[in-house]
C-alpha cells in the first residue's frame, strides 16, 4: 500500500496545499438580515433554515443531516423528521453547538431534503439550492464550508466533489464515504450470513411493503439475540463469525467489549444494526432505484475470516469456523438488478476521492452502523486520484477511540457508537478547517492534539483503520 502517514494525516505525505492567499480577517461582513429575507422556508420541496450571527465573519457553513427514515421505524415508530438542521442537534432543540458557531461569527444553514430515506441526490440538490439562495438574497460569502454527519457526510463529499467553484472546505463526519453500493453489499453479506447460519426464513430482498420489511427485521433480530445466548448450541460462535465477516466493531456506545459477554453483545448490536440497514433501508433503496441494488456474486467469504477470527470462533465452539465458511461458500448467491445498481451508482452517492478543497474527516473507531473502514475505502480512492493528478488539496483523517471500559448506563463518552463525538470535537474540526483554508495551516501533529485533547475527545493520532472488507469494491471509475 506504500508509506502510511502517522495518524493517517495524509496531508503530511503531500504538499499540494500552499499557504492561503485569502487571509481574510474581516469579521463584520455586510449581509441582508433575516428581518428582510425569509431565512426559514422551503426550496424545491426541501425546508431550510439559515441563522445569521450578529457580526458575520464571511464564512457560511452548510450542514447536511444524516439518514432519516422514510417511514416511522421500530422500536418506537416515532413520526419521521422533516425539520431543517443548520447545525447538529438544532432541529431537535439542542442548539449549544450551533450557538457556539454563531458566537464565532459563522453563518449556519441547513436543509431537510425533499424526501427521507437514502436521499443523497435530494440532499445534494438541497445544499446547492441553499447556497444559491444565500448568495442571491443574503450576502456573498468569502468562503463556504460544507459539513455533515453519516449520510450527510456522504452528501457533504458529493457536494464538494461536484462544486469545487464554491466549496472552500469540507468536513464529512462519520460519513458513508464508501458510497451506496459497497455499504449495501456489506449489509447483504450480513443478511446472507444470518440467513445461512441462523434464520433460513430471512428474506434478503424484494419486500412487498414497508410492513413486510419491519416484520422481517423483527423476526430476524429475535433469532440473532437468541443465538447470541446459545453458547452450547453454537449460536454464540455464529454471531462472532458473522460480525467478523464484515469487520464489525466489538464495542458500541452501550457495550465496551471488555469481556466476552460484552463483546458478543456489541457484535449482536452491530449485526442487528446491519439487518436494519438491509431490510428497512433496502426497502427504501429498492423502491427508489427500481430493483435490488446488491450482489454477493463472487465474494470469497473464506478470505474474510482471519486466523485470529477463526481462533475466537473456535474457542467458543470448537472447530466451527470451517463449517460456517463452507456453508456460506456453498450458499446460493444474490444477483443484483443491473439497471437498479446503475441507478444507485449514479444517484446514491459514489465519492471518487477527487479532493478539490481542504478536507477533514472524523470517525469513531467503533461505529456499528457506518463502519470506520469507510475511511480506508475513501483514502484508497483519494490516493488513486492523487497518483493521477486529480486532486487539488490534501485529506486529513481523524479518529476517536473509546476508553477500554465504560458503564453501559452512561455509555461511551466518545469513540464508540455512530457519530458519538463530543461537541468540542466538532467545533475543533471547523476551527482546524477554517485555519487551513484561510491561513494555509494544514492540521498535523501537535496542532491536532492541542485542538482535540485526547483525554477529552478520544482523539488517537496513531489509530489506523483496517482495509475495506471487500478489496475489489475500492476501484475508482475511469
Amino acid at each position: 500500500m506504500g508509506i502510511v502517514c502517522a495518524a493517517t494525516v495524509l496531508a503530511a505525505c503531500s504538499s499540494s496545499t500552499s499557504p492561503s492567499q485569502v487571509r481574510d480577517v474581516n469579521v463584520d461582513v455586510a449581509f441582508v438580515g433575516c428581518d428582510v429575507v425569509k431565512c426559514a422556508d422551503t426550496i424545491n420541496g426541501a425546508p431550510y433554515e439559515i441563522v445569521m450571527p450578529t457580526k458575520w465573519n464571511g464564512t457560511l457553513l452548510i450542514y447536511s443531516h444524516g439518514y432519516r427514515g422514510a417511514q416511522p421505524e421500530p422500536p418506537s415508530f416515532e413520526p419521521v423528521e422533516t425539520t431543517p438542521e443548520p447545525a447538529p442537534g438544532w432541529g431537535s432543540g439542542i442548539k449549544g453547538l450551533g450557538q457556539a458557531l454563531l458566537d464565532q461569527g459563522y453563518a449556519i444553514a441547513g436543509s431537510a431534503y425533499a424526501s427521507n430515506g437514502w436521499a443523497v441526490a435530494d440532499g445534494v440538490r438541497a445544499g446547492e439550492d441553499l447556497h444559491s439562495f444565500f448568495v442571491s438574497n443574503i450576502g456573498t460569502p468569502s468562503r463556504v464550508y460544507v459539513w455533515g454527519d453519516s449520510l450527510g457526510g456522504l452528501i457533504t463529499e458529493q457536494l464538494a466533489e461536484k462544486n469545487p467553484e464554491w466549496v472552500a472546505g469540507a468536513a464529512p463526519l462519520c460519513g458513508v464515504l464508501a458510497g451506496v453500493l459497497p455499504n449495501y453489499d456489506l449489509a447483504l453479506d450480513v443478511s446472507f450470513a444470518v440467513k445461512t447460519l441462523i434464520d433460513p426464513d430471512l428474506k434478503l430482498s424484494g419486500y412487498t411493503s414497508y410492513e413486510d420489511a419491519v416484520r422481517t427485521l423483527t423476526a430476524a433480530s429475535k433469532k440473532v439475540i437468541a443465538a447470541a445466548s446459545d453458547t452450547k448450541g453454537g449460536g454464540t460462535a455464529k454471531v462472532i463469525y458473522i460480525a467478523s465477516l464484515v469487520d464489525a466493531p466489538h464495542q458500541t456506545q452501550r457495550f465496551d467489549g471488555a469481556t466476552l459477554t460484552s463483546k458478543v453483545s456489541g457484535y449482536t448490536e452491530a449485526i442487528i444494526t446491519a439487518l436494519g440497514f438491509g431490510t428497512l433501508g433496502r426497502y427504501d433503496v429498492e423502491r427508489r432505484y427500481n430493483g435490488n441494488i446488491s450482489s454477493n456474486e463472487g465474494v470469497d467469504y473464506a478470505a474474510r475470516i482471519s486466523n485470529s477470527d477463526a481462533e475466537l470462533v473456535d474457542a467458543v465452539s470448537p472447530h466451527a469456523s470451517k463449517g460456517f465458511t463452507a456453508r456460506l461458500q456453498a450458499g446460493v448467491r444474490v444477483v443484483a438488478d443491473p439497471s437498479a445498481r446503475a441507478a444507485a451508482l449514479a444517484e446514491g452517492g459514489d465519492p471518487q476521492g477527487q479532493v478539490h478543497a481542504p478536507t477533514i474527516t472524523l470517525h469513531t473507531a467503533a461505529d456499528p452502523l457506518v463502519i470506520v473502514q469507510n475511511e480506508s475505502f475513501f483514502r484508497a480512492r483519494y490516493r488513486v486520484q492523487q497518483a493521477k493528478g486529480n486532486v487539488q488539496s490534501d485529506l486529513v483523517q481523524l479518529f476517536t477511540v473509546a476508553p477500554a471500559t465504560y458503564p453501559g448506563t452512561s455509555g461511551a463518552p466518545f469513540g464508540a457508537g455512530h457519530c458519538n463525538f463530543t461537541p468540542e470535537s466538532r467545533l475543533a474540526v471547523i476551527s482546524l478547517l477554517d485555519h487551513w483554508v484561510r491561513e494555509g495551516i494544514v492540521p498535523t501533529g501537535g496542532l491536532l492534539t492541542h485542538a482535540l485533547p485526547p483525554a477529552q475527545t478520544g482523539y488517537e493520532p496513531l489509530y489506523e483503520p483496517g482495509p475495506w472488507p471487500e478489496p475489489a469494491a475500492v476501484a475508482v471509475r475511469s
